[in-house]
């Protein structure tokens, strides 16, 4: 059997855009064989019932009729009319649908349904991206957003092979193509309509943590809980010690003692300690204390791991810190200084603000952000007294800690922190 144009409404001719199929071919009712453009519409010609196709008769770049036959198929089972009657009603340039195809003569069947337009998101200019129906459904199935793919096609039309070059490329460059299915991108603005502009690449480390941030931030439900911790007590140790540390050569800055006691904390609450599987169904506690510490270099935060924390005393920690954040700022940093953390501290406490949020370093499932103590009144019972209190923010994946569990993780942290006396108990 022939399968023919279908009625094109008040269009004299049209172009042939996609051949979708070539002889050999197995397909089944409804399969796209050709994609046809107007200048008012895009519409796909699907096969009329299932077979195999015998010849294809047109091909791409050929102007077309109604009535003009495209296919020969060698159908299975009964034998209809191909020649569709039904009118394809004008659309709109920004609105595309299947067309609808209805079969004629007996026996009678029934037409087939044309598929609701999928939703598409407009680039800034307001057009919609050059693609086939098949080529927005075959994208959809990838996650992938066309207004971010080049076409190579007649008049800059994307085909197939351009959303499958531009997944490679995702993958190759390590970034997710999934990730934000479903989420508009933020349109191109010409800022320099506006006044004079400078466009400045970013750092290597900035592009290649970008898009670990944004899985982070898209597939962890991520909660905040802040505190304010009293390091009074601390601060007058830490200050005690100045002598014997400049004598060991060593700076003992706070973030020393916060490492020794987060160990502490960790294994009274190992869900902390922890990770997600990847099927979501269970939980890997990790039995080893690993923490990162993120630090700002000249080309962007990057977070070197100090291992086996619970291990080390505090001369240590702070030897050690000193060294892999010089050699953070200098790039020295190897790929094993970047792996294996089981939880995570920013510090903000030298350059000042109270609270903010951090983002998990998933597979992490918590992490620790720390801003710059500050005295303040402080009631003690019977009158206000001057304390050190350091704010702190815990950011953590809602899917493993709940508010409750970590309420109780920042207040037994604090306790542990003001008062180092209870790390002996």
């Amino acid at each position: 059997m022939e399968i023919y144009v279908p009625p094109l409404g008040d269009v004299d001719e049209v172009d042939v855009i996609e051949v979708l199929v070539q002889p050999g071919d197995q397909v089944e009712q409804d399969t796209p064989l050709i994609t046809l453009e107007s200048d008012k519409a895009t519409m796909e010609v699907p096969s009329p019932q299932p077979g195999v196709i015998k010849d294809v008769l047109v091909k791409v770049g050929d102007k077309v009729k109604e009535g003009v036959p495209i296919v020969r198929l060698d159908a299975k089972g009964e034998t209809v009319a191909a020649t569709p009657g039904a009118e394809v009603p004008a659309e709109s340039p920004t609105q595309i649908e299947e067309p609808r195809v209805t079969e004629a003569p007996a026996p009678i069947r029934e037409e087939p349904k044309a598929e609701p337009a999928p939703p598409q998101v407009e680039t800034a200019s307001g057009a919609l991206p050059y693609a086939s129906p098949s080529v927005r459904k075959f994208a959809r199935k990838l996650g992938v957003d066309l207004n971010q793919v080049s076409g190579s096609g007649p008049k800059g039309r994307i085909l197939k092979e351009d959303v499958e070059a531009f997944v490679k490329a995702q993958l190759q460059e390590g970034a997710a193509p999934v990730a934000g299915v479903g989420i508009p991108p933020v349109p191109a603005v010409d800022f320099a309509k506006f006044g004079p502009i400078e466009e400045q690449a970013l750092s290597r480390i900035k592009r290649r943590s970008g898009p670990h941030l944004q899985r982070a931030w898209l597939n962890a439900p991520q909660v905040t809980q802040h505190h304010e911790v009293d390091i009074s007590d601390l601060e007058d140790f830490r200050q005690s010690l100045k002598p014997e540390a400049d004598q060991r050569g060593v700076k003992l800055t706070p973030l020393a003692f916060i490492l020794k006691v987060l160990p502490v904390a960790l294994k009274e609450f190992p869900g902390f300690n922890a990770s997600l599987s990847p099927d979501g169904q269970s939980l890997i506690l990790k039995r080893y204390y690993h923490i990162g510490v993120a630090v700002a270099t000249p080309d962007g935060l990057v977070v070197p791991v100090i291992r086996d924390v619970d291990q080390k005393g505090v001369w240590e920690l702070g030897e050690e810190l000193a060294e892999v954040s010089a050699r953070a700022r200098a790039g020295k940093l190897t790929p094993d200084d970047l792996q294996g953390g089981c939880f995570s501290v920013s510090s903000l406490g030298g350059i000042g603000g109270t609270f903010f949020t951090p983002i998990v370093n998933v597979p992490e499932v918590a992490i620790l952000g720390l801003s710059r103590a500050r005295m303040q009144p402080v009631w003690n019972g019977v009158e206000f007294t001057p304390r050190l209190m350091l704010p702190i923010s815990l950011s953590y994946d809602h899917r493993v800690i709940d508010g409750a569990e970590g309420a109780r993780f920042v207040v037994r942290f604090g306790q542990l922190l003001s008062d180092m006396r209870r790390l002996v108990l």
